[in-house]
Order: C-alpha cells, then sequence, then structure tokens
C-alpha cells in the first residue's frame, strides 16, 4: 500500500490472513513512483493507492503486479477493505499483473 491509503486498511486485511506491506514497513516513503510498482513487481505484490500518477505510469506502459486505484475519498475504509477482500478472493496474481482495478 502507498503511503497515502490509511494504515486502518493494512491492518483490517492482515487481520483477514492477507499479507500487506505498507511503503513505511519497506522503507519506501517518499520513493518515486516508478520505484514503487518496480518493487511491488519484484514481489508480486499489488500496489494499492490514492495517487492517479499511477494511472498515468499505467497508461505509459509501465510494468507492474496490478495496481487497485480508489480516488482519495470516495470510499469508506470499510468500502476499501470489503472490496480489496473481492479482488483477493477472486482474482490469481497472474491476472492481476498489468492490470488497473479501480474501487
Amino acid at each position: 500500500m502507498d503511503e497515502h491509503v490509511p494504515h486502518t486498511v493494512a491492518e483490517a486485511l492482515r487481520r483477514r490472513g492477507i499479507d500487506v506491506s505498507t511503503t513505511d514497513q519497506a522503507g519506501l516513503l517518499g520513493a518515486p513512483d516508478p520505484e514503487l510498482l518496480s518493487r511491488a513487481r519484484a514481489e508480486r505484490r499489488v500496489l494499492v493507492t490514492h495517487d492517479s500518477d499511477f494511472l498515468r505510469l499505467h497508461r505509459q506502459q509501465y510494468q507492474h503486479a496490478g495496481i487497485a486505484y480508489c480516488r482519495q475519498g470516495t470510499r469508506t475504509i470499510g468500502d476499501l477493505v470489503a472490496t480489496l477482500l473481492l479482488i483477493y478472493e477472486l482474482l490469481e496474481a497472474e491476472e492481476m499483473a498489468g492490470r488497473v482495478e479501480f474501487l
């Protein structure tokens, strides 16, 4: 999860058994967006973000393991958690590669 997503989302997903990493835990606070996508791709992790710059990188064909995007302030934390759980349960890592899911 990038630094713009509330930590409570990560905590809720972890309580449900999902392995979640945040930018601050990974030592990547303030890192450039391409670096975040590269790291997530190397670890086969979907990047959860409120930052539309990642959508631009996707349109520029930047390789990634998947992006889950939600415009900030449009969903409650409960909605984010529920939607991310659904994505986790329905899509395999290979299906998310190079894909953007709008929350």
